[in-house]
């Protein structure tokens, strides 16, 4: 699902919302998380999950065309850790055709 898919579902479960409103909801939303992250703090959604910064050590690569050693910084990067219900609603048995 891509960003127009997105507003698209959501548009059709808000019927009295546009779609230009929604889309700079979906926006604002996303403005907001990098914001939050990029200041080192974790985004908390109770049951679907939260969106936070994890450090990730420098260490020694190697170039595939060369097979040189390649040294790699350190970086912080985002995560993402689904809460329980999103857990649960992913991993629900799926009903057997007949």
């Amino acid at each position: 699902m891509n960003k127009k898919d997105l507003i698209d579902n959501i548009s059709a479960k808000l019927p009295n919302t546009t779609k230009i409103e929604i889309g700079r909801l979906v926006d604002g939303f996303v403005e907001t998380v990098t914001e939050a992250l990029s200041k080192g703090e974790d985004v908390s959604l109770v049951g679907f999950g939260t969106f936070k910064v994890s450090e990730r050590a420098a260490r020694i690569g190697r170039n595939p065309a060369t097979g040189a050693e390649i040294k790699i910084p350190s970086a912080n990067v985002p995560k993402f850790v689904s809460g329980k219900s999103l857990k649960e609603a992913v991993n629900k048995p799926k009903k057997k055709k007949k």
